[in-house]
């Protein structure tokens, strides 16, 4: 928490400075917060847990052979805080032989920390946090992200389109941890994306959880970190949602087909 802390206060030190901004992909942005927020955890990481393999989203660690490992995005949401956008985090999530056992994501713009546990809760400064008791998806409101290098974005925009007549509505704010946070803290009923990486979704994964919520793939199959798609919700639209997932799907792979068959 303290280390998650440091990197948000550095994160809004630079924010108020020029920005230098390099590209990874023609829509994936990095700039020197990133790489300055990764080497401040990297080495209070090291300093602390030296045993600890450490990866992280701009390649400063790598995954050996240890038993404990930590996920961390030193930076969620980049283009958000390139643009000046105040909705971005630090995520840190610790696995023990590939199960994540502790999740912190700090929100520096808010100043809202919420952490987990597993088997101990999930908390917002301290408090406890718990999912909604929204019982149907008509009644939700849903997030999910487009991250630039998904392999079809035309599937996520027919779920968006679909899920946005059948819920309240659907908010794309452009960090996926803190959109697993809200789900947790009960704002959101429902999250999902189709491409995470590992350090996008670790801690959050566990803090909804924590919070009483449940997390699979969009298909319904049990999470793996490792795994693209993820989706996250309060448990009780959890199937509904699933459905509508399959239901859209199906009829996308349909669609395709014949178009192939038309060419």
């Amino acid at each position: 928490m303290e280390i998650a802390r440091e990197a948000g206060t550095l994160l809004l030190q630079m924010a108020r400075c020029p920005m230098a901004i390099s590209y990874k992909h023609p829509a994936d942005l990095v700039t020197e917060a990133d790489r300055r927020s990764e080497r401040l955890i990297i080495e209070r990481l090291h300093r602390h847990f030296p045993e600890h393999d450490v990866v992280s989203e701009e390649g400063g660690g790598q995954r050996g052979n240890a038993e404990y490992c930590w996920y961390v995005d030193p930076l969620d949401g980049t283009t958000n805080y390139a643009h000046g956008f105040p909705v971005f985090s630090v995520a840190m999530g610790l696995t023990c032989k590939g199960e994540v056992i502790a999740g912190v994501v700090y929100d520096p713009s808010r100043d809202e920390l919420f952490m987990a546990e597993r088997g101990a809760g999930a908390y917002l400064n301290y408090e406890p946090i718990r999912v909604s008791k929204t019982p149907n998806l008509a009644a939700s409101l849903l997030a999910t992200g487009f991250p630039p290098y998904a392999d079809d974005q035309t599937l996520n925009i027919e779920f968006y389109f679909h899920l946005t007549r059948v819920s309240h509505g659907i908010r794309r704010a452009g960090s996926a941890a803190l959109d697993l946070c809200s789900v947790a803290a009960g704002r959101f009923d429902g999250f999902w994306e189709l491409k995470l990486n590992p350090w996008d979704k670790a801690a959050g994964s566990l803090i909804v959880t924590e919070a009483g919520g449940r997390v699979t793939h969009v298909a319904g199959d049990e999470f793996n970190l490792l795994g693209d798609d993820i989706l996250a919700s309060n448990g009780l639209i959890h199937e509904e949602m699933r459905k509508e997932f399959a239901e859209v799907a199906a009829h996308h792979r349909g669609q395709t087909s014949e178009r192939a068959q038309e060419g």
